[in-house]
Formats: structure tokens, sequence, C-alpha cells
């Protein structure tokens, strides 16, 4: 043992070092000072029960009085403890002990505001760090834990109310959780009353709700229904359950419905009968509103307000089909959810198609023509999302890539495109009842690449490329006449055009002005510029984020999206969506996958 020394301490710990000399028998040289750097052996010794052990004894102390400086004082109950351990616990005795306050010199001080029990408890806490949690004593602690400034216990009790949250007791907890200012709780109970809401409607929380409570639910984008229906339902049994004191607020509650969303039929049935609403003048100036809607389809983009906005569970999924990704052909199809602002892989295509049309004839997505390399393909299959099934449809009678496709008045129509010899201004179109082809006038200009759009029963083909340049023309057809007219030109010459169509105007937006292969620096645009059919006119409106091309575009409720593109240098997956109301871009969720060329379509639940 000449050179090892050990120390022994008395306990169940042993802590010892080891230092070794290479050049000397002695235990220490001269220059070797124990920890220093030219220690060739340093151990440390941590006992991981060292704290939690010295908590157990203080708390002992405290239980017998050993040492205790301060009796907390509720509710008639007196807990002794220790001033410096809660300090050490809690930012509220910290304060109470140190910042100068009478209490500080005290050694009995009184508490207020919660339950004995619930300050035993997290006084126990301070000392052990352990809280036991039940359902008879959570909101309790809850409200004693936000008071002394215990944050962990807090997060604690918010996490465990989430497990308890039920449609019967959703609004409670919610209501509790904003006055004790738990605002995270507090949004999750919203987002359960509001994933929740036909059940919750049908308990009593719902019926005993202010009137100003329920103005805020039932003005939220957020509810979780099939239909306006349900949320009308749910107003008119509020108010029938207090009818004499509550029909005072039928009008301030009745313009949260978007009643011009409803059907005429149920208007007329269920609504314009209903006796509170037909002797309130602003309720009948409410329902004479969605009725103009319906009445008067020209005037619906000057009857623009919330109320004519749908609710986003009512608005259906938004489907990305296909496109080009970075193994040069994606199959894959998304869809997007715009409650929770989310996309998700849904399905994939049964084969590899590139610059392909998508629509949606009764309720099912048609994937028309494109190509699958360099072979141009005229073959259509259908989807069916809520089988999830595939089927053949016939093919077309020409083979199309870069063609664009829409449905007007029953019939799906192919527009355009290019063979893989030539560009086309040939359109066919297909009638699901007898599942034929057949052709109709063709266009003034070929086009490929052309955005393709419905409005005011006639089919819009924007602009495009007709193999020399881009085009800024655009023209329409009117199947009554089976004939193509040319109206005003756009702003700017656009090939590879994201079209779409919101409030009676028709969007475009984004392209490119020349073909890659004559111009490998092609300028792809930002800008979008909007068609008004009453005044044949184009106007520029609110610019994208970035510039790009081969853009997703499709009216989701009340909103415009472009969808993934490309920007001269990848495949996107950002995700933007235009509100006309304030003619703003916002981003929303991006795309799983980066595509150019996307098919987008909406597919209603």
């Amino acid at each position: 043992m000449d050179d090892l020394t050990r120390s022994f301490s008395s306990g169940s710990s042993i802590s010892y070092s080891v230092c070794r000399s290479l050049s000397s028998p002695r235990l220490l040289s001269d220059e070797t000072v124990l920890g220093s750097p030219n220690s060739l052996h340093d151990e440390t010794y941590s006992d991981p029960q060292h704290s939690q052990g010295i908590l157990t004894r203080v708390q002992s102390f405290a239980t017998s009085g050993v040492f205790t400086d301060v009796t907390l004082i509720c509710g008639g109950v007196e807990f002794p403890a220790h001033k410096l351990l809660l300090s050490a616990a809690s930012d509220y005795f910290s304060a109470m002990f140190t910042s100068g306050m009478v209490e500080a010199e005290r050694d009995r001080v009184e508490i207020h505001g919660m339950e004995p029990g619930a300050l035993k408890v997290l006084v126990d806490y301070c000392y052990t760090g352990k809280v036991e949690l039940h359902e008879e004593n959570v909101e309790n602690l809850l409200s004693a834990a936000c008071l002394l400034q215990l944050p962990a216990v807090v997060d604690a009790c918010s996490t465990f109310c989430r497990k308890l949250l039920h449609p019967s007791n959703c609004i409670g907890i919610q209501r509790f959780a904003d006055t004790q200012g738990c605002l995270q709780l507090r949004d999750y109970s919203q987002r359960f009353t509001e994933d929740n809401f036909q059940d919750v409607m049908k308990n009593q929380e719902f019926m005993l709700l202010p009137a100003a409570e329920l103005e805020n639910i039932l003005s939220s984008d957020d509810l979780n229904v099939p239909s306006e229906e349900i949320i009308f339902q749910g107003f008119m049994d509020w108010v029938n359950y207090d009818l004499t004191t509550r029909k005072e607020y039928a009008s301030r509650l009745l313009a949260c419905i978007r009643l011009p969303l409803l059907s005429p039929q149920y208007i007329a049935d269920n609504i314009e009968n209903q006796p509170v609403l037909k002797s309130d003048p602003e309720c009948h100036h409410l329902i004479l509103e969605a009725m103009k809607y319906h009445l008067l389809p020209e005037r619906r983009s000057l009857l623009q307000s919330t109320r004519t906005c749908p609710r986003k569970s009512t608005v259906g999924y938004l489907y990305a089909v296909g496109g080009i990704d970075t193994s040069k052909g994606a199959i894959s199809i998304e869809r997007y959810d715009m409650r929770t602002d989310t996309w998700g892989q849904f399905a994939s295509m049964t084969g590899r198609r590139l610059q392909f049309g998508v629509c949606v004839v009764q309720g099912k997505l048609y994937v028309v023509g494109g190509r699958d390399g360099l072979k141009t393909l005229n073959t259509v299959e259908c989807y069916d999302p809520t089988e999830r099934t595939w089927i053949q449809v016939p093919p077309m009678s020409t083979h199309r890539h870069g063609l664009g496709v829409a449905v007007l008045g029953g019939p799906l129509y192919a527009v355009g495109g290019h063979d893989g010899w030539s560009y086309l201004n040939t359109v066919e179109r297909f009638d699901p009842a007898t599942r034929q082809w057949s052709p109709v006038a063709q266009m003034t200009t070929q086009r490929s690449t052309a955005g393709v759009a419905v409005l005011n029963d006639k089919l819009y083909a924007v602009g495009g490329r007709d193999g020399s340049s881009c085009l800024r023309s655009v023209e329409s057809y009117n199947p009554h006449t089976n004939q193509w007219n040319l109206v005003a030109n756009m702003c700017r010459r656009r090939g590879g055009v994201g079209v779409g169509v919101l409030n009676g105007f028709i969007y475009a937006v984004g392209g490119h002005d020349s073909p890659a292969a004559t111009n490998p620096n092609q300028s792809r645009f930002s800008c979008m510029e909007r068609y008004d059919p009453s005044t044949d006119t184009w106007t520029l409106v609110a610019s994208l984020s970035i510039g790009r091309d081969a853009i997703g575009v499709c009216v989701l409720g009340e909103r415009l999206f472009a969808v993934g593109g490309y920007d001269g240098s990848g495949y996107l997956s950002l995700v933007e969506s235009y509100d006309s109301r304030d003619n703003t871009w916002r981003q929303v969720a991006s795309l799983n996958t980066g595509r150019g060329g996307p098919c987008v379509v909406v597919v209603q639940k």
C-alpha cells in the first residue's frame, strides 16, 4: 500500500482517491497538487439519493416541528414548515420571505384563497417533489399551484385535466382554466369543444352557457360539423331552453350562423317559420339576406361577408395528385385538412403520369391523359376516395399531355395540350352517363399548359404555350352555341399558369413568360391577376411570396390555394392561401413531398 491511500467515511457511501507517482515512491511529489492538471487519476463520487434523502429528512423535521421557523395557517389548519425550503421551491414564498414583506419577520402566516387540503399537498410537494392527482382534487390543486407559483404542478394538473375532458365538462374546464390563467389548458379545452361540438351541444353545460360565450362558440370557423344545419339546430335548442329570457339574444346569435350557406329548402322549411325569428325584424333581415344570396347569384360577389364563408369542416378536402418530384414522377396523393392545417399521405396513382389533368365528377377523381416518360397518354382512370379504389374509364380519342380539364354542366372537358408531335387546339368532352367521349368546337389557338376554369356556365382557357411563345390570350367556350370566343388578354404572358375561380372572378397565378427550350433563364412570376367578366378586364392583385410556375391552384372554402410548383431550381412543398377580402397571401402547412405540376382538386366530405 505504499502507492495507494484510501479514505473511508462512515455510513453507506465510500469516497476514495488514487494518486500514483511514476518517478517516486512518495505519495505525492513536490510538484503534484491534488486536483491539479498534473494529477493522473481523479474521481468524483455523486450520491444519486442525496437530494431526496435530505428532503425526506427535512420533511420529518417539519412534521416533528424541528428547526421550523414558520407556521402556515389556512382555514384554521396549521402547517409547520421551513422558510428556506419554501422559498427555494416557490417564487410566491420567496417573494414573501426575502423581499422585506411583513411576513418575513413573522412565525405565523395566514394563507388565503385556497383549500387547506390543497395547501397541505403543495407544502408536502415542496419537500418531496411529488403530488398525487385525483379527479376530486385537481381543480383545487391547480388553483392553489397557480397562486403559489409552482409551474411544474400547474403543468401536471393541466395535463391531468386534459385526460378528463368530455363533451359534458369541456366548457366548464375551459372557463376554469381561463380564470386561472392556464392558457394552454384553456386553448386545448376550446379545441376539444370545437372538435366534439355535435356532442357538446347535447349537454347541460351548453344549455346553460351565457349568450356572450355561446356567441364566441358559434362564431368559430373551427367547429367540427358536417353542415351548417347542425349549428343552427344547436342555436335553436339553446334559445328554446329558456325562451322567455333568451329570445332577446336571437338576432345577435343568428348572425353567427352562416345562413347563406344553407339550402333554400332548409331556410324555407326550418328557419323562416320559427316564431321567435319571425317576430324579430333583425332576424327577418338576416333570413332575407340568405335568400337573396340564392336568388341572385350574379350579385354574390357583392354579398360577401363572414356569413358567406364556409367553416373549415364543411369545405371538404384538398387533394394534391402526382406531379414532378426529385424522382421525376410522383405517384402519391396527399390530402389537406383545413381544420387541422395538415397534409397527409392518402393514396397512390396506379402508375406515373406527368402533365396530366384531374377533375372531380360526382365525388370521384378523374385522372386524364399526361405522359409516362416520352409516351403521351390518352388513358383515363377514376379514383373513389370513399372506397379507395381505382377503375378504368374509356380513353380519350386524342393522346394529350399538358392539357387542362374541367367540369361544365355535368360533362368533363379535356382542353388542348400536346399529342407528342404538335400543340393542340382540339377539345373533347366525356359524358359520365353514357361513358363516351365526343369532340366539340376547337379553340382559336393551340394551347398547352394553359389554365382551364369554369365561370358563369362558360369554360375558359387561359394563357399557355403554342410552341413558339407563351400566351397572353384567353378564350371562353359556350356549350350552348358550341363556340369559342376570345376575351381580354392578360397583363402578362403566362405558360404553366395555375387558375382558380373565386367569388365570380378568375385568378391567374404564377407561370413563366417563355419556353425553357428557347430561354433557359426564363422568368417565373410571383404576380397574380384577376379577370372580371362583367368588365372584361384583367387586374394585377397580390403576389405570391416567390415566383414559380407549374403551380396547382384550387379554391377551398373562400380561399384560393397555390400548391407546390417549380421556382427554377427545385420542386416546392410550399403552399399559400389567398384571402380576397384583404388581398393577401398567407403560408399554410407545406406538402410532405415537394412537387411541380401537381393537380389539385377539392372533394366534399
